[in-house]
């Protein structure tokens, strides 16, 4: 089955009108995604492509078109209160590919979705894909930035905060035949709505994922925590890296996640937990896809 998306998930696009939301829902629509409905206020009745109907409020667009996840490409200012509108509106997932959302509104954000029945991935992400069976892995479900063409259908669940990392790892695991179930690019932002240990948790029960490649980087303790819960719980062979190794202490790097302080959040100790959970961890995001060929060959 996958996780989190399906080739027949219906998606809206909040900002859809916008030169980067509107970039990217044509490319989603290309790889055959079900893109239903875009939104934007003020431009209700609009259409983008000629085909998808374009609404001026998430609610409207879920009330006429039967979405259920809604991507966000939103200008930072305006972002959070654009998530807090799609979880308003009941959607079951909404994907913020958003950077720089400042972190009061995200704190808001994560107050008021307590109890909701809305998953957030991101924000700051490159999103999730869910690899077809058409050419160059069409037929999916693209929700996001990340490029379509270089994934293929397989069974290697791949999670990572890194967006270009992402791609690394799939695109290695395409290579080497493996292919993916789905691809989660959780985001490097300090608060975000899905960790590498709920991603951890939605492999472990899916089927179709048979292995589990997760790329994590200096900055907080969810890979360890992830780690710690796989070590008793998952039973699906795991390959890792983490990024940051050479950083300086107390200066971020990159994301606004990744940096360390106070002597917590080291590559280091992430990768001792990794391996103390019995993953095995690549010195290089090159040998990430190698790696689990090698621990799939084994089993």
């Amino acid at each position: 089955m996958s996780i989190l998306v399906q080739p027949d998930t219906r998606v809206l696009i909040q900002g859809i009108t916008g030169g980067f939301g509107g970039r990217h829902a044509k490319l989603s629509l290309e790889y055959g995604t079900q893109v239903v409905a875009g939104v934007t206020p003020g431009k209700g009745g609009q259409t983008f492509e000629d085909k998808v109907p374009v609404f001026d409020t998430v609610d409207q667009a879920v009330a006429e078109t039967g979405a259920t996840v809604s991507a966000i490409f939103v200008p930072p200012a305006f972002a959070g209160d654009a998530i807090l509108e799609a979880v308003d509106a009941g959607v079951e997932l909404v994907v913020a590919i958003t950077e720089g959302i400042p972190v009061a509104d995200m704190m808001r954000v994560r107050a008021t979705m307590e109890g909701s029945r809305t998953r957030l991935i991101g924000p700051n992400c490159p999103g999730v894909v869910t690899p077809g069976t058409g050419p160059d892995s069409s037929g999916g479900c693209r929700i996001g930035i990340a490029p379509g063409y270089i994934h293929k259908k397989g069974s290697v669940g791949v999670v990572s905060r890194s967006g270009t990392l992402t791609y690394e790892a799939v695109w290695q695991t395409t290579q080497l035949g493996l292919g993916q179930s789905t691809c989660v690019g959780i985001g490097g932002d300090p608060i975000n709505g899905t960790s590498h240990l709920d991603v951890l948790k939605l492999f472990n029960e899916d089927p179709e994922t048979e292995s589990i490649i997760m790329i994590g980087e200096i900055g907080g303790s969810a890979e360890e925590e992830a780690a710690e819960w796989a070590k008793d719980n998952c039973d699906k062979p795991i390959a890792g890296f983490i990024a940051g190794a050479t950083a300086p202490p107390g200066r971020r790097m990159g994301h606004a996640g990744a940096i360390v302080s106070g002597g917590k959040g080291t590559a280091q100790a992430k990768m001792e937990a990794l391996t103390a959970a019995g993953a095995q961890v690549a010195d290089n995001p090159t040998g990430a896809g190698t790696m689990m060929a090698e621990l799939i060959a084994k089993l």
